[in-house]
């Protein structure tokens, strides 16, 4: 009795190449975010405009690695509008409700 190979039996597998480089990259660019807010948050005296320094770098990186490991960046640019739009207002009603609560002035 003859056995018969089917096509994917003999097909070679095809592994994806590792994206290690674009890993390192993005490490070493979160790192140096996160060096880049250690030497603030230790040389600058504690005021509003470290703060504000903080929740800007802070936005920065929340946005690389969105784009980057939820592969936000190669999506269409429809759905970046409808994810970025109401984060932009979220934040100024944040901003809103600091301000007229008095905490800040």
């Amino acid at each position: 009795m003859a056995h018969a190979h089917s096509s994917h039996e003999t097909e070679a597998k095809v592994i994806p190449a590792p994206q290690t480089q674009a890993i390192w990259r993005t490490f070493w660019i979160l790192l140096g975010l996160t060096v880049i807010e250690f030497i603030i948050a230790f040389t600058l005296p504690a005021n509003h405009i470290r703060v504000a320094i903080f929740a800007g770098m802070t936005i920065v990186k929340a946005f690389y690695i969105v784009g980057e490991f939820m592969h936000l960046k190669h999506e269409v640019k429809t759905l970046i509008w409808m994810i970025l739009v109401p984060t932009v207002f979220v934040c100024w009603l944040l901003v809103a409700l600091m301000y007229e609560g008095g905490h800040l002035y």
